[in-house]
This record gives C-alpha cells, sequence and structure tokens, in this order.
C-alpha cells in the first residue's frame, strides 16, 4: 500500500496528470471510471485566484466521484500563493499540489513552474509556508532541473520533504529539453533510493505503454506512475496497465462502438460543464487519439475539428459508427 498522508492507495497507484485544457471534471470522471487511483486538476495560477478571474475559479470545481482528487496551483509570489492556498482549502479537495515542473514559457518568465528551479531557496520557502498554511496535505510536482547542468533533484526532493510535503512527482526531463527526447527515469530512482526519503515518490514522463509502466515499477522501484499524455483520448490506459501488471497479458481495446459511447459522454460532459462553445472547443484534442488506428479516417476526424456545434461533432459520431461498424482494431 502508498499512502500520501493519510490517503491510503494500491500498490504502485495511477495518477492522472495535472495537464492544461486536459485534465478538467469531465476528463477526469472517464479516468477515473477507468482505473486511475488519484487525480489531478489542471493546474490554477495563483494571481488568477486571487483576482477571482473566471478561468481559473472555475478549475476548482471537483466532484466526489472522482476522489482523491489533487488540485494544483503554481505561482512565485509567496503572499499570492499563500492567498491561493486559502481558496483552494475551501472547495474541499483531498491535496494540495504545487507545479514546479510547467516549462510553457509564459509561466516560467514569471518565475512560476520550472521556472523556480533557478531558486531552489525560494522553491523551499514557498512550499514550507504552504505547508504550514494548510491542513492538508500537499504534494510537489517538478522536473529534473533547470537543465542539465542544474540537475539537484534527490538534493531538492529532500528539502522539500524537510518542510513537510507528503508526496512528489518528477517529471525524467529538464526544463530545457521541454517535451523533447526521452525521459530519464534514472535520477527519479535516485530520489526513491535516497535512504532519508520516506514519501512516495511518482514518475511521470513517457509512460506509455504498460510495459514502460511495469519498467517504471520493477526496474526503478518507484511508488506509482503519473500518466499524461498516454490517456489523452484514451481513458482506458489506465485499467490496460493494471490488467498487464496482474496477467502479463495486454488487455483487449475498446471496440469502436465503445470508443465513439465515450466520446460522446465526453463531449455531452463537456457541454454541461462549461458550455457549448468551449465545450466543443476543448474536447477537439481528444478524437485522435480516441479513432487512433482507423484507416481512411481523416475526412471524419476533421469534421468533428472543425464543426462549431455540437450538432455537427454528434452527427460525425453517427457517420463513423456506420461507415466504421465492426471495426477491428490491430
Amino acid at each position: 500500500m502508498v499512502k500520501i498522508a493519510d490517503i491510503e492507495l494500491p500498490d504502485f497507484p495511477l495518477l492522472l496528470a495535472p495537464m492544461e485544457d486536459v485534465s478538467d471534471p469531465p476528463f477526469r470522471a472517464l479516468c477515473k471510471e477507468n482505473g486511475a487511483d488519484v487525480v489531478y486538476t489542471e493546474f490554477i495560477s495563483s494571481e488568477g485566484l486571487i483576482r477571482d478571474a473566471a478561468k481559473s475559479t472555475m478549475k476548482l470545481d471537483i466532484y466526489e466521484k472522482e476522489r482523491p482528487v489533487g488540485i494544483q496551483i503554481f505561482g512565485a509570489n509567496l503572499d499570492s500563493m499563500l492567498e491561493a492556498t486559502d481558496i483552494v482549502e475551501k472547495s474541499n479537495p483531498d491535496i494540495i499540489d504545487i507545479n514546479f515542473g510547467c516549462p510553457v514559457k509564459k509561466v516560467v518568465s514569471k518565475g512560476a513552474g520550472a521556472g523556480i528551479l533557478k531558486d531552489i531557496c525560494l522553491m523551499e520557502k514557498l512550499t514550507a509556508e504552504i505547508v504550514k498554511r494548510t491542513n492538508l496535505p500537499v504534494t510537489v510536482k517538478t522536473r529534473l532541473g533547470w537543465d542539465h547542468d542544474s540537475i539537484k533533484i534527490v538534493e531538492v526532493a529532500e528539502r522539500l520533504q524537510d518542510v513537510g510535503i507528503k508526496a512528489i512527482s518528477i517529471h525524467g526531463r529538464t526544463r530545457a529539453q521541454m517535451y523533447k527526447g526521452e525521459a530519464d527515469w534514472k535520477p527519479i530512482a535516485a530520489v526513491k533510493n535516497n535512504p532519508r526519503m520516506h514519501i512516495p515518490v511518482f514518475g511521470n514522463g513517457d509512460v506509455n505503454t504498460p510495459e514502460k509502466a511495469m519498467e517504471m515499477r520493477d526496474s526503478y522501484g518507484l511508488d506509482g506512475a503519473m500518466i499524461g499524455r498516454a490517456c489523452i483520448g484514451y481513458p482506458w490506459f489506465f485499467n490496460e496497465v493494471k490488467h498487464f501488471f496482474e496477467t502479463g497479458e495486454h488487455l483487449a481495446g475498446p471496440t469502436l462502438e465503445q470508443r465513439v459511447e465515450v466520446a460522446r459522454r465526453h463531449l455531452e460532459m463537456s457541454i454541461a460543464w462549461k458550455g457549448e462553445k468551449l465545450g466543443v472547443f476543448e474536447t477537439r484534442r481528444h478524437y485522435t487519439n480516441y479513432f487512433k488506428g482507423i484507416r481512411d479516417f481523416k475526412p471524419y476526424r476533421m469534421k468533428m475539428v472543425t464543426s462549431d456545434q455540437p450538432e455537427g461533432v454528434f452527427a460525425a459520431f453517427d457517420e463513423v459508427l456506420e461507415k466504421f461498424a465492426g471495426y477491428e482494431f490491430a
């Protein structure tokens, strides 16, 4: 069993990574149904929260069926982060997560996300003060370092543990790498193998097959895997990993009918949560993976991603069911 504070999780839990415009309530619900053990919100700007920006406050929506759920915040100003922590606490999540890993320029340029990896002392101070501010367990998601020459993740993880975090998730790339090249899990294993570490250490980056998840567990000895891009448009990934762990065999993938059903539900839930315009727009990124592997599918995908009205997308789903009925995926 793995524990984040008093939250009990199965051996080697699978966590849904916080992803901007992806890890919203509709998608979290689908991932939870399909085996995710912990889900995290999209990352939320502390500055947006304290200014009551609609886009930021909307991301605080969480639901009982997704627990345990973590709300992730980012920022570099201590007062703003503390005030945001107070706001987040009122939403009653199970976990508050601090984003020290986002590599996007608009975040990094403000010293937030992975930008704080240039100032480990500030990183430690922010974390310590947030831990003091809340009774909720605080976790951190970060990267190996700013660049290859500044990787100090073993020291960083130990310092963050010492100020009170209850788990750490580490992406196996530096900020300089962005999402290029291969994730390096060896430094994450070094964190886990540090005899002073006693909190869960979760790995992130390139866990895109059940075999990779097993390698992270068995070869690198990590406590769990945080899943990001592999589950976009494919929430079944979590159960496929668990089935592989239990049987050593690959679980049969979803049928065409199941893919259409889940894509339809996803769109319906998105519209119900954020309205037609955003619901239609922000679900588009999932369709490539929902229907990956179907030959000659491009015309139908184009209808899904260019329709501004839900009726157009639902009609494209119906066409797919008719055109590709009984399609067998490789």
